[in-house]
C-alpha cells in the first residue's frame, strides 16, 4: 500500500500521486479496491462491422454491374461508392465526436447533396444527383447511424434525436418523388424503405427509453 508523505494517508491502488494534495506517493502499490469496468463502446468492433458491410456492398455492386449491359441504366450500382464514403465519414464523426453525430450527419448530407446538385447543373442537369447520389448518401447515412447507435449504446436522450434524423433523411427522397425530379425511382424507394426499417428497429429496440424521453420532454 502506498502512502503520502505530506498527508500521511494510506492509498490503495496504483496511485503515483496523492489524490488529495498531488504529492508523489511512497511505498509499494496494492490491488485497487474498485472493480475494473470495461468500456461499453468498442471502436474496433464498430470499425470491423462497418468494414465488412462496406466490402459486401461494394463486391455486390461490382458483381451486379457485370450482369447488365454497359448501356443499361444502373446508376444506383455505380453510385454505391459515394454512399460507402458517406457511411465511413459518419463513422469517423461518431468515433471522434460522439456528441455531435446528428449535426455532423446533416451537414455531410447537405454538403454532398449541394455539391453534386451544382455539378449536375453545370453539366447540363441530367438529374443524376437527385436520382441516385442524394438518395444513396441518405440511405447509407441512415445505416451508419443505426449501426453507430447499436454499437456505441448512447444515452437515452440521443435515441429520440437519431430517430428524428432517420425520419428527416427518409423524407428527402420522398420530396424528390413528389415533385417528379427523379428519372428512376429505385434509389429513392430503397432509401425510403431503409428509413422506415431503421425507424421500426429503433422503436422496437429502444421503445421504453424513447417513450420515457418523449414523456419527459412533453411534460417540460
Amino acid at each position: 500500500m502506498r502512502t503520502c508523505p505530506k498527508c500521511g494517508v494510506e492509498i490503495e491502488g496504483e496511485w503515483a500521486r496523492c489524490p488529495l494534495c498531488g504529492a508523489i506517493t511512497e511505498g509499494t502499490s496494492s490491488d485497487s479496491p474498485l472493480p475494473t469496468v470495461a468500456l461499453r463502446f468498442s471502436r474496433k468492433r464498430l470499425v470491423r462491422v462497418l468494414f465488412l458491410t462496406s466490402v459486401v456492398v461494394i463486391l455486390a455492386s461490382f458483381g451486379l454491374q457485370l450482369v447488365f449491359r454497359r448501356d443499361a441504366d444502373v446508376g444506383v450500382l455505380r453510385s454505391i461508392w459515394l454512399g460507402i464514403a458517406a457511411m465511413w465519414l459518419v463513422v469517423v464523426m461518431a468515433v471522434r465526436k460522439r456528441r455531435n453525430i446528428a449535426k455532423g450527419t446533416v451537414y455531410l448530407v447537405a454538403l454532398v447533396g449541394l455539391v453534386c446538385a451544382y455539378w449536375d447543373y453545370l453539366s447540363g442537369w441530367h438529374g443524376w444527383s437527385v436520382t441516385y447520389v442524394i438518395p444513396i448518401v441518405c440511405g447509407f447515412s441512415i445505416i451508419a447511424l443505426l449501426i453507430a447507435v447499436r454499437m456505441m449504446r448512447m444515452e437515452v436522450g440521443d435515441y429520440t434525436v437519431y430517430a428524428g434524423l432517420t425520419v428527416l433523411l427518409g423524407l428527402v427522397p420522398i420530396l424528390f418523388l413528389i415533385f417528379g425530379w427523379t428519372t428512376n425511382p429505385i434509389a429513392s424507394a430503397i432509401c425510403i424503405g431503409v428509413s422506415g426499417l431503421a425507424l421500426v428497429v429503433q422503436i422496437l429496440t429502444q421503445r421504453r427509453e424513447m417513450g420515457h424521453e418523449l414523456a419527459k420532454r412533453l411534460r417540460v
